[in-house]
């Protein structure tokens, strides 16, 4: 049994899956694929999102602001908390810091993810963390606003073990995408193979970051079924080990009942 912890099932096309959700959760079943987490990435489309996987008890949400995401609606911790009571929210995010553009909305992302701390601290629940170029602000955030308090993942983790060490000492997981299968993420698969196994998650991010055999190609939650077996080999175990040990991750993170034996 599989988990696909980060993906963004509204950003999927589904004309490829016979225009409905259930063909991308079909296609995940096929691959052992049984729970995802669908990240929010922006205050507008979240009511849609939560329609459209209402069907769906496998499938968990996310509610918050992409700190790219500088068009639409800027987050509130009236607003987010609000949200976030919502029975299938488990966490907060993805928030965080994004300077691969550079740093000229520095002030307002690192603005918005203080206020994503202190929602996911009103409500308990974790914190789901994007960080690209910003590592020091990031670690630096994390550790004045308290969110150790309640923790949370790294996701898509691009970063070098000194980075994973600092978050593992605040209480948070870390997730692999697609991306450590690449042929020049050699310091991202050293990461992979230092983890804990405690506090190890593998994910999607789909659309985005297919993972080796299928790069450049539009992603989907059956997909990281590659992702979990390329770690998996990293760490001289089996897929199976692997599984079992990132499904209990999961729940245990955001507090979901997986059955995992």
């Amino acid at each position: 049994m599989l988990v696909d912890s980060h993906c963004h099932l509204d950003r999927l096309d589904l004309s490829r899956f016979g225009n409905g959700l259930a063909g991308v959760l079909d296609a995940a079943l096929g691959n052992g694929v049984t729970r995802l987490l669908s990240v929010a990435t922006d205050l507008e489309s979240w009511p849609a999102l939560a329609r459209m996987t209402e069907p769906y008890p496998q499938i968990a949400l996310s509610v918050g602001v992409h700190p790219s995401e500088d068009g639409g609606r800027a987050p509130t911790v009236k607003e987010l908390v609000a949200l976030g009571r919502d029975r299938r929210v488990v966490a907060i995010g993805e928030t965080g810091l994004d300077y691969y553009y550079g740093c000229d909305s520095a002030i307002r992302q690192q603005d918005w993810f203080r206020i994503h701390v202190a929602a996911a601290r009103e409500l308990g629940k974790p914190l789901i963390v994007h960080t690209r170029d910003a590592r020091a602000d990031t670690l630096r955030i994390l550790e004045e606003e308290g969110a150790a308090e309640i923790g949370g993942v790294l996701h898509c983790f691009t970063e070098d073990w000194a980075m994973a060490e600092r978050a593992l000492e605040l209480g948070f997981y870390i997730s692999f995408s697609g991306i450590v299968t690449f042929k020049n993420a050699g310091q991202i698969q050293g990461v992979a193979q230092r983890m804990p196994a405690a506090r190890l998650l593998v994910e999607t991010d789909s659309p985005y970051l297919a993972p080796t055999p299928h790069r450049g190609k539009p992603n989907h939650p059956a997909w990281v079924r590659h992702v979990a077996e390329f770690v998996a080999r990293l760490r001289g175990e089996s897929l199976e080990q692997l599984a079992a040990k990132t499904t209990a991750n999961y729940g245990r993170l955001f507090g979901i009942e997986v059955g995992v034996t």
